[in-house]
Protein backbone atom coordinates (compact mmCIF):
# COMPACT_ATOMS: atom_id res chain seq x y z
CA UNK A 1 0.00 0.00 0.00
CA UNK A 2 2.82 2.26 0.74
CA UNK A 3 4.45 1.87 -2.47
CA UNK A 4 0.76 2.39 -4.48
CA UNK A 5 0.76 5.79 -2.45
CA UNK A 6 4.29 6.96 -3.00
CA UNK A 7 4.01 5.63 -7.26
CA UNK A 8 0.89 7.88 -7.28
CA UNK A 9 2.77 10.72 -5.70
CA UNK A 10 5.47 10.50 -7.88
CA UNK A 11 2.98 10.89 -10.93
CA UNK A 12 1.71 13.70 -8.86
CA UNK A 13 4.88 15.53 -9.02
CA UNK A 14 3.67 17.00 -12.72
CA UNK A 15 1.40 19.15 -10.90
CA UNK A 16 4.35 20.78 -9.18
CA UNK A 17 5.17 24.70 -10.36
CA UNK A 18 4.07 27.69 -12.13
CA UNK A 19 0.92 26.81 -14.11
CA UNK A 20 -0.57 30.19 -15.75
CA UNK A 21 -4.06 30.59 -16.14
CA UNK A 22 -4.85 31.14 -19.59
CA UNK A 23 -6.25 34.14 -21.60
CA UNK A 24 -9.19 34.46 -23.95
CA UNK A 25 -7.88 35.16 -26.89
CA UNK A 26 -10.27 37.11 -29.12
CA UNK A 27 -10.10 38.85 -33.19
CA UNK A 28 -10.66 42.12 -33.23
CA UNK A 29 -14.66 41.41 -34.11
CA UNK A 30 -14.44 39.63 -30.62
CA UNK A 31 -14.46 36.00 -32.05
CA UNK A 32 -11.65 33.26 -30.25
CA UNK A 33 -8.76 33.51 -32.63
CA UNK A 34 -7.04 30.79 -32.97
CA UNK A 35 -3.71 32.09 -33.76
CA UNK A 36 -3.43 33.57 -31.22
CA UNK A 37 -4.32 31.48 -29.02
CA UNK A 38 -1.53 29.36 -30.30
CA UNK A 39 0.91 32.05 -30.30
CA UNK A 40 0.10 32.67 -26.12
CA UNK A 41 0.27 29.11 -25.81
CA UNK A 42 3.66 29.42 -27.38
CA UNK A 43 4.87 32.48 -25.46
CA UNK A 44 4.09 30.92 -22.17
CA UNK A 45 5.89 27.49 -22.93
CA UNK A 46 8.55 29.55 -24.25
CA UNK A 47 9.17 30.78 -20.74
CA UNK A 48 9.55 27.92 -19.30
CA UNK A 49 5.96 27.36 -17.06
CA UNK A 50 5.43 24.13 -15.89
CA UNK A 51 2.06 23.79 -16.51
CA UNK A 52 -1.47 25.92 -18.38
CA UNK A 53 -4.93 26.21 -17.04
CA UNK A 54 -7.26 26.72 -19.68
CA UNK A 55 -10.92 27.44 -19.87
CA UNK A 56 -11.32 29.21 -16.23
CA UNK A 57 -11.58 32.57 -14.78
CA UNK A 58 -9.07 34.13 -16.31
CA UNK A 59 -10.57 32.19 -19.80
CA UNK A 60 -13.22 34.33 -19.50
CA UNK A 61 -15.43 31.06 -19.69
CA UNK A 62 -18.41 32.08 -18.42
CA UNK A 63 -19.14 34.61 -21.63
CA UNK A 64 -18.44 32.03 -23.85
CA UNK A 65 -20.30 28.60 -25.71
CA UNK A 66 -19.38 25.39 -25.35
CA UNK A 67 -18.06 25.42 -28.67
CA UNK A 68 -16.08 28.45 -28.32
CA UNK A 69 -14.80 26.76 -25.16
CA UNK A 70 -13.41 23.64 -27.26
CA UNK A 71 -11.93 25.40 -30.12
CA UNK A 72 -9.53 27.29 -27.15
CA UNK A 73 -8.28 23.83 -25.58
CA UNK A 74 -8.28 22.05 -28.63
CA UNK A 75 -5.41 25.11 -30.17
CA UNK A 76 -3.66 25.07 -26.75
CA UNK A 77 -3.18 21.45 -27.09
CA UNK A 78 -2.22 21.68 -30.48
CA UNK A 79 0.95 23.59 -29.07
CA UNK A 80 1.37 22.40 -25.88
CA UNK A 81 0.75 18.68 -25.68
CA UNK A 82 3.73 16.22 -24.43
CA UNK A 83 5.48 19.57 -23.62
CA UNK A 84 3.85 21.22 -20.35
CA UNK A 85 0.86 20.18 -18.25
CA UNK A 86 -2.44 21.10 -18.94
CA UNK A 87 -5.60 21.24 -16.62
CA UNK A 88 -8.98 22.07 -18.72
CA UNK A 89 -11.43 23.60 -16.46
CA UNK A 90 -14.52 22.31 -17.95
CA UNK A 91 -17.31 23.59 -15.76
CA UNK A 92 -20.44 25.13 -16.75
CA UNK A 93 -23.97 26.56 -15.10
CA UNK A 94 -25.11 22.51 -16.17
CA UNK A 95 -24.07 19.73 -16.23
CA UNK A 96 -24.69 18.22 -19.69
CA UNK A 97 -22.65 21.00 -20.88
CA UNK A 98 -19.99 20.42 -18.23
CA UNK A 99 -19.77 16.62 -19.39
CA UNK A 100 -19.26 17.55 -22.69
CA UNK A 101 -16.52 19.94 -22.47
CA UNK A 102 -14.62 17.21 -20.14
CA UNK A 103 -15.60 14.25 -22.63
CA UNK A 104 -14.00 16.29 -25.26
CA UNK A 105 -10.51 17.59 -22.81
CA UNK A 106 -10.51 13.77 -22.21
CA UNK A 107 -10.09 13.05 -25.89
CA UNK A 108 -7.59 15.72 -26.39
CA UNK A 109 -5.34 14.17 -23.69
CA UNK A 110 -5.47 16.91 -20.79
CA UNK A 111 -3.37 15.75 -18.15
CA UNK A 112 -6.77 16.82 -15.66
CA UNK A 113 -9.87 18.48 -16.01
CA UNK A 114 -11.10 20.99 -13.45
CA UNK A 115 -14.51 22.33 -12.03
CA UNK A 116 -15.96 24.83 -9.69
CA UNK A 117 -19.13 24.10 -8.42
CA UNK A 118 -22.42 25.20 -9.55
CA UNK A 119 -23.43 29.02 -9.36
CA UNK A 120 -26.28 31.12 -9.21
CA UNK A 121 -28.26 28.05 -7.15
CA UNK A 122 -26.60 27.20 -3.72
CA UNK A 123 -26.77 23.62 -4.05
CA UNK A 124 -26.43 21.44 -0.79
CA UNK A 125 -23.45 19.37 -0.59
CA UNK A 126 -24.41 16.23 -2.07
CA UNK A 127 -26.12 17.96 -4.64
CA UNK A 128 -22.45 19.86 -5.80
CA UNK A 129 -20.73 16.43 -5.10
CA UNK A 130 -23.04 14.37 -7.67
CA UNK A 131 -22.22 17.57 -9.75
CA UNK A 132 -18.35 17.01 -9.53
CA UNK A 133 -18.88 13.54 -9.57
CA UNK A 134 -20.87 13.63 -13.24
CA UNK A 135 -18.40 15.28 -14.67
CA UNK A 136 -15.35 13.54 -13.76
CA UNK A 137 -17.62 10.36 -15.20
CA UNK A 138 -17.65 11.69 -18.24
CA UNK A 139 -14.03 11.84 -18.81
CA UNK A 140 -13.10 8.37 -16.53
CA UNK A 141 -9.86 8.42 -17.20
CA UNK A 142 -8.56 11.56 -16.47
CA UNK A 143 -7.70 13.23 -13.04
CA UNK A 144 -10.18 15.78 -11.33
CA UNK A 145 -9.06 19.00 -9.90
CA UNK A 146 -11.90 20.98 -7.64
CA UNK A 147 -11.51 24.71 -7.87
CA UNK A 148 -12.28 26.24 -4.59
CA UNK A 149 -13.20 29.89 -4.88
CA UNK A 150 -15.76 30.69 -2.32
CA UNK A 151 -15.54 34.52 -3.10
CA UNK A 152 -16.93 34.33 -7.06
CA UNK A 153 -18.70 31.08 -6.82
CA UNK A 154 -21.06 31.47 -3.66
CA UNK A 155 -20.14 28.53 -2.02
CA UNK A 156 -17.08 26.84 -0.36
CA UNK A 157 -15.61 23.76 -0.26
CA UNK A 158 -16.01 21.73 3.49
CA UNK A 159 -13.55 19.47 4.86
CA UNK A 160 -16.70 16.87 4.20
CA UNK A 161 -17.54 17.79 0.94
CA UNK A 162 -13.91 16.92 -0.26
CA UNK A 163 -13.90 13.74 1.94
CA UNK A 164 -16.64 12.86 -0.30
CA UNK A 165 -15.05 13.55 -2.84
CA UNK A 166 -11.86 11.93 -2.74
CA UNK A 167 -14.00 8.35 -2.72
CA UNK A 168 -13.60 8.96 -5.77
CA UNK A 169 -10.25 7.59 -7.14
CA UNK A 170 -9.89 10.53 -9.80
CA UNK A 171 -9.81 13.31 -7.32
CA UNK A 172 -6.42 14.49 -6.63
CA UNK A 173 -6.47 18.13 -5.86
CA UNK A 174 -7.93 21.29 -5.16
CA UNK A 175 -7.13 24.75 -6.64
CA UNK A 176 -7.78 26.68 -3.74
CA UNK A 177 -8.58 30.64 -4.43
CA UNK A 178 -9.86 31.30 -0.99
CA UNK A 179 -8.10 33.51 0.94
CA UNK A 180 -6.86 31.93 4.22
CA UNK A 181 -4.22 29.76 3.66
CA UNK A 182 -5.04 27.96 6.30
CA UNK A 183 -7.49 25.85 3.65
CA UNK A 184 -4.12 24.76 1.86
CA UNK A 185 -3.30 23.25 5.46
CA UNK A 186 -6.33 21.72 5.64
CA UNK A 187 -6.57 20.20 2.38
CA UNK A 188 -3.69 18.78 2.39
CA UNK A 189 -3.96 16.54 5.48
CA UNK A 190 -6.84 14.85 3.46
CA UNK A 191 -4.57 13.58 1.46
CA UNK A 192 -4.53 15.64 -1.66
CA UNK A 193 -2.46 18.18 -3.53
CA UNK A 194 -3.66 21.78 -3.18
CA UNK A 195 -2.54 24.80 -5.54
CA UNK A 196 -2.07 27.96 -4.40
CA UNK A 197 -4.75 30.40 -5.90
CA UNK A 198 -4.69 33.86 -4.93
CA UNK A 199 -1.49 35.59 -6.48
CA UNK A 200 -0.86 38.17 -3.73
CA UNK A 201 0.08 35.56 -1.74
CA UNK A 202 1.72 32.88 -3.92
CA UNK A 203 4.70 32.54 -1.44
CA UNK A 204 2.61 32.17 1.58
CA UNK A 205 0.57 28.89 -0.03
CA UNK A 206 3.79 27.40 -0.86
CA UNK A 207 5.24 27.70 2.65
CA UNK A 208 1.69 25.98 3.83
CA UNK A 209 2.16 23.37 1.70
CA UNK A 210 0.70 23.87 -1.82
CA UNK A 211 2.64 21.99 -4.48
CA UNK A 212 2.44 25.25 -6.95
CA UNK A 213 0.56 27.58 -7.73
CA UNK A 214 -2.51 28.35 -11.23
CA UNK A 215 -2.84 32.35 -11.09
CA UNK A 216 -4.90 34.62 -13.25
CA UNK A 217 -1.83 37.25 -13.33
CA UNK A 218 1.73 34.93 -14.30
CA UNK A 219 0.88 34.60 -17.36
CA UNK A 220 2.01 38.45 -17.63
CA UNK A 221 4.80 38.16 -15.66
CA UNK A 222 6.20 34.33 -15.14
CA UNK A 223 9.50 35.59 -14.68
CA UNK A 224 8.73 36.55 -10.98
CA UNK A 225 6.45 33.89 -10.38
CA UNK A 226 8.95 31.23 -11.61
CA UNK A 227 11.93 32.62 -9.68
CA UNK A 228 9.78 33.00 -6.26
CA UNK A 229 9.43 29.20 -6.75
CA UNK A 230 12.71 28.64 -7.18
CA UNK A 231 13.85 30.32 -4.44
CA UNK A 232 11.23 29.09 -1.96
CA UNK A 233 12.09 25.46 -2.97
CA UNK A 234 15.32 26.08 -2.61
CA UNK A 235 14.80 27.60 1.34
CA UNK A 236 15.67 31.65 0.40
CA UNK A 237 12.16 32.95 1.62
CA UNK A 238 14.05 36.40 1.87
CA UNK A 239 14.29 36.41 -1.48
CA UNK A 240 11.44 35.13 -2.27
CA UNK A 241 9.17 37.64 0.02
CA UNK A 242 11.25 40.83 -1.79
CA UNK A 243 9.53 39.67 -5.33
CA UNK A 244 6.28 38.57 -3.65
CA UNK A 245 6.30 42.13 -2.44
CA UNK A 246 6.84 43.73 -6.04
CA UNK A 247 4.36 41.39 -7.80
CA UNK A 248 1.86 42.24 -5.21
CA UNK A 249 2.19 46.21 -6.02
CA UNK A 250 2.43 45.67 -9.59
CA UNK A 251 -1.37 43.76 -9.46
CA UNK A 252 -2.19 46.83 -7.21
CA UNK A 253 -1.63 48.60 -9.75
CA UNK A 254 -3.11 47.22 -12.58
CA UNK A 255 -6.05 46.43 -10.65
CA UNK A 256 -6.26 50.90 -10.86
CA UNK A 257 -7.28 50.69 -14.12
CA UNK A 258 -11.09 51.27 -15.16
CA UNK A 259 -10.58 48.50 -17.70
CA UNK A 260 -11.03 44.98 -16.41
CA UNK A 261 -7.87 43.38 -15.07
CA UNK A 262 -7.59 41.37 -17.88
CA UNK A 263 -8.13 43.88 -20.37
CA UNK A 264 -4.87 45.73 -18.26
CA UNK A 265 -2.96 42.49 -18.29
CA UNK A 266 -3.56 41.94 -22.33
CA UNK A 267 -2.11 45.49 -23.37
CA UNK A 268 0.65 44.99 -21.36
CA UNK A 269 1.65 41.42 -23.65
CA UNK A 270 -0.05 43.15 -26.67
CA UNK A 271 3.22 45.66 -25.85
CA UNK A 272 5.33 42.70 -25.72
CA UNK A 273 4.74 41.00 -28.80
CA UNK A 274 1.67 38.80 -27.53
CA UNK A 275 -1.82 40.09 -29.22
CA UNK A 276 -4.69 38.39 -27.33
CA UNK A 277 -7.27 40.92 -28.33
CA UNK A 278 -9.24 42.58 -25.70
CA UNK A 279 -12.03 41.53 -23.45
CA UNK A 280 -15.56 40.46 -23.83
CA UNK A 281 -18.70 42.16 -22.97
CA UNK A 282 -19.72 42.68 -20.38
CA UNK A 283 -16.16 42.96 -18.75
CA UNK A 284 -15.19 46.53 -19.10
CA UNK A 285 -12.46 47.26 -21.96
CA UNK A 286 -9.56 49.88 -21.59
CA UNK A 287 -10.25 53.24 -21.99
CA UNK A 288 -7.86 56.20 -23.03
CA UNK A 289 -7.04 57.21 -19.26
CA UNK A 290 -6.14 53.61 -18.31
CA UNK A 291 -3.37 53.90 -20.70
CA UNK A 292 -0.76 55.60 -17.91
CA UNK A 293 -1.62 52.77 -15.59
CA UNK A 294 -0.79 49.63 -18.22
CA UNK A 295 2.85 52.02 -18.90
CA UNK A 296 3.32 51.99 -15.15
CA UNK A 297 2.52 48.35 -14.68
CA UNK A 298 4.34 46.82 -17.76
CA UNK A 299 7.70 49.30 -16.67
CA UNK A 300 7.30 48.03 -13.23
CA UNK A 301 7.24 44.21 -14.37
CA UNK A 302 10.08 45.06 -16.38
CA UNK A 303 11.97 46.46 -13.26
CA UNK A 304 11.16 43.80 -11.27
CA UNK A 305 12.30 41.35 -13.83
CA UNK A 306 15.52 43.43 -14.40
CA UNK A 307 16.24 42.90 -10.61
Amino acid sequence: MRREKDAIMSDLKKYHGVIPAFYACYDEEGNISPERVRGLTRHLIGKGVNGLYVGGSSGECIYQSVAERKVVLENVMAEAKGKVVVIAHVACNNTADSQELAAHAESLGVDAIAAIPPIYFKLPPYGIAEYWNDISAAAPNTDFIIYNIPQLAGVALSTDLLRTMLKNPKVIGVKNSSMPTQDIQMWKDEGCIVFNGPDEQFISGLAMGAVGGIGGTYAVMPELFLKIYALTQAGDLAAARAIQNDVDRIIYKMCAAHGNLYAVMKAILAKKGVDCGSVRKPLPALIDSDMPIVEEAAAMIDAAIAK
